[in-house]
């Protein structure tokens, strides 16, 4: 079967091609856009050379599930991921697209990442060791690593094209983007955050945190993007849950912590995974689909 290979780069000859991000090819599509999740992964900021099989497929299948999922909270840039539906060329180019593609409305997008922490973890556990805040918003004294937060709370952060993305407090928000779109902004992101949450600890899973992004079509606000997936959310297995220190997850750490283990220096050239990692990756991927979705990729 063609979604066997492992597709670290498409190759669409006929169609405008308008980026290569870290994982997704994103091509013009008239009215639309094509966005394909290709099988890239990255670390410290780096593309590594090495192709996750099936990761391309579980980004945009699990994306779609989270859209179905949202869709009485929120619209979407979603239209549909049946290739037959694609407008000229894109048909054509079947074996690369089916399972990893989306058709997508254009947006334009927020320049903000929406993050929502129902946990101390990340960027927020290093900010609140040096002054028990996150994103300017105090919590409690004396809490551990990967500690559940007493409320979810939205930290958003800029988006950074080439490095890493910045917390910002919320009136970094409002400065970009004014009040009341701050305020929706926040509003939504910890509703979706609270209904996904709940919905994956039905299935033994802890989201404990997750990014959004959002734009306007027309004058709609809609969720764009990837959607609570292992490369914009942790995902704790539930039963191995224990706080004071990091956890077990259905995402990339696993890739991160054997980068760390051979000590890279994290310059370029990024290394080669060895079969095994990148096999063990690809199944913590595919792992965090079943669980979730309780259906086989």
């Amino acid at each position: 079967m063609p979604h066997e290979d492992i597709i670290v780069e498409t190759n669409l000859p006929a169609a405008s091609l308008i980026s290569r991000g870290k994982v997704r090819d994103v091509y013009d599509a008239g009215e639309h856009l094509v966005i394909v999740a290709t099988d890239r992964i990255s670390a410290f900021d780096y593309i590594l050379p090495t192709g996750i099989r099936d990761k391309g497929r579980v980004l945009t299948q699990l994306s779609i599930f989270w859209f179905d999922f949202l869709s009485d909270v929120v619209p979407t840039h979603f239209v549909t991921a049946d290739v037959r539906r694609y407008p000229d060329p894109f048909p054509s180019y079947r074996t690369q697209l089916e399972g990893r593609s989306m058709l997508v409305k254009k947006a334009k997008m927020v320049d903000v990442e929406c993050v929502a922490r129902g946990y101390l973890s990340g960027s927020g556990w290093k900010e609140y060791r040096i002054d028990g805040k996150v994103c300017g918003i105090p919590l409690p004294h004396g809490l551990r690593e990967s500690d559940k937060l007493p409320e979810p709370i939205f930290t958003p952060s800029t988006k950074a094209q080439t490095g890493h993305d910045e917390n910002i407090p919320f009136a970094g928000v409002v400065d970009r983007v004014g009040v009341e779109l701050a305020s929706r902004l926040e509003h939504l992101t910890l509703l979706i955050y609270r209904r996904a949450a709940e919905y994956a600890e039905g299935r033994g899973i802890i989201l404990a945190d997750t990014k959004f992004e959002f734009g306007f079509v027309g004058d709609d606000l809609v969720l764009a993007d990837e959607v609570l997936t292992p490369d914009s959310s942790r995902f704790w297995p539930a039963d191995q849950y224990k706080p004071g220190g990091p956890q077990p997850s259905y995402d990339k750490q696993y890739v991160r912590d054997y980068l760390e283990s051979i000590h890279w220096d994290k310059q370029p050239p990024a290394p080669e995974l060895p079969p095994d990692v990148a096999g063990r990756t690809s199944e913590k991927y595919r792992q965090a689909f079943r669980v979730l979705t309780g259906r086989d990729l």
